[in-house]
């Protein structure tokens, strides 16, 4: 797995340790070497509560699309509930033009193996998983040889580097399902059950796996949290901009001519992103519209996109950073397909669990079938919106919000295309032959 060539605008802190172009995993020794295991060395010395609090001082928020400050998750855990506490990373990635977490996974496992660690000592955990997409079997493979190393050397086990903590961390591996994302399906997945969302309340801070306290977080997210420890929150959260600390991992893909994942502070202009570190809109085109944070992300036009790519920021523009995987289109990309195709994908992944979504994205991929084929009308447009709008908050998940979310913008930010392929269609559709009056 090759990393992409650095970028002069990049700020590495996850990746610091990578080589371009180099693509074996750096294994224990390789990471110990460099300040490995000692954020958590450094962690052990401190209280849970001061580990939360510099989590919390570095503005760190959820890497994988909700965005959720990481520090006040923590710390709605009860460390002082008799239940066991668990520690759960989300692995899943299944957002489409999501890359990311594989590259964690596959070049520096221990970083998020010490992330786990330090998240375990914060909330009082003695057990964690790495729930990882059946897909990635190279990187679960790695993850394993990686954990099995943390083990032999004293990192995990019952006796944490002679600290006389105990904490436990395994692979889970998932079935392929998009739903498993979420976290509470994906709690519902790691205790052997079909992958449907839960009801909220409780939320897993209280009631998560098995019932007990749990937090969920993305690999991403545990990843940065090493670098916080080691040289604090508040050199973390001046990374980025206020409320959005640190840097992300972006994933650049699309009509682009230098696409990959690429490691930049938050509040970077979206911009600069594209041109400077994206290398500009291949072909000499023009840029026609950009999806800012993966598929579920309201889409914005080209010149909605002057704007810093962070969680407000773009909150602000209607639009989301989600997982951060940026799509980027050109004058030549056809908005009607490319809804076509995003709607087939969510009425694929939909578990069926709710009647909203089950049937919302069932309907809003046949209706967008027959616009692209052009034998759609008007009033189908209209239908495209006033579904997605029936659909948003009245679903147990986030699955019916992350289809209805890019069927509105699309639809109200791109109409003209909808309409001229529908007129498109019928210049070239033979008139409709009268058969003569038969009277029996």
């Amino acid at each position: 797995m090759l990393l992409n060539e650095p970028h002069p605008l990049e700020v590495k802190v996850l990746t610091r340790r990578y080589r371009y172009p180099q693509q074996d995993p750096i294994w224990l020794e390789q990471y110990v070497a460099d300040e490995g295991y000692d954020a958590i060395r450094k962690a052990l010395t401190m209280q849970p509560e001061e580990i939360i609090e510099e989590v919390k001082k570095s503005s760190l928020r959820g890497r994988g699309g909700a965005g959720f400050p990481t520090g006040l998750k923590w710390s709605f855990v009860d460390r002082k509930s008799p239940k066991p506490k668990y520690i759960v990373v989300n692995g899943d990635e299944g957002e489409p033009g999501t890359c990311k977490d594989r590259i964690i996974m596959g070049h520096e496992p221990h970083r998020l193996i010490e992330g786990c660690l330090i998240a375990g000592r914060a909330i009082g955990s003695n057990r964690g998983w790495v729930y990882i997409r059946g897909e990635y079997r190279e990187y679960i493979d790695i993850m394993d040889r990686a954990i099995q190393e943390a083990y032999d050397k004293g990192y995990l086990g019952d006796n944490v580097m002679g600290s006389g903590w105990a904490f436990h961390l395994s692979t889970h591996t998932g079935a392929g399902s998009y739903e498993c994302g979420e976290e509470s399906a994906l709690l519902e997945s790691l205790e052997g059950k079909r992958g449907n969302p839960r009801l909220k309340p409780p939320f897993p801070a209280t009631s998560g796996a098995f019932q007990a306290p749990t937090i969920v977080n993305n690999v991403e997210t545990y990843s940065a949290v090493p670098e916080i420890i080691l040289k604090g929150g508040e050199w973390f959260a001046g990374l980025g901009t206020p409320r959005n600390g640190g840097t992300r991992l972006v994933c650049l893909s699309g009509h682009l001519n230098k696409p990959g994942v690429y490691e930049v502070p938050l509040g970077m202009n979206m911009m600069t992103l594209i041109n400077e570190v994206g290398g500009g809109v291949w072909k000499g085109r023009k840029l026609k519209a950009v999806i800012p944070g993966g598929s579920s992300s309201p889409i914005l036009r080209a010149d909605e996109c002057d704007i810093p790519a962070d969680y407000d920021s773009l909150a602000k523009a209607g639009s989301m950073l989600g997982s951060g995987a940026t799509v980027v289109l050109d004058e030549t990309a056809d908005i009607v397909r490319i809804l076509a195709r995003l709607m087939a994908f969510y009425a694929h992944e939909s578990c069926g669990w709710c009647i909203p979504c089950r049937e919302g994205t069932s309907w809003l991929k046949k209706i967008m079938a027959r616009l692209d084929e052009g034998v759609g009308t008007k009033r189908d447009i209209d239908m495209v919106d006033q579904l997605a709008q029936g659909m948003m908050g009245r679903t147990f998940c986030a699955l019916g919000d992350a289809a209805a979310m890019p069927a509105m913008s699309y639809v109200r930010k791109f109409r003209e295309e909808f309409e001229a392929k529908i007129q498109s269609a019928q210049v070239f559709m033979p008139a409709p032959q009268t058969q003569p009056l038969v009277v029996l």
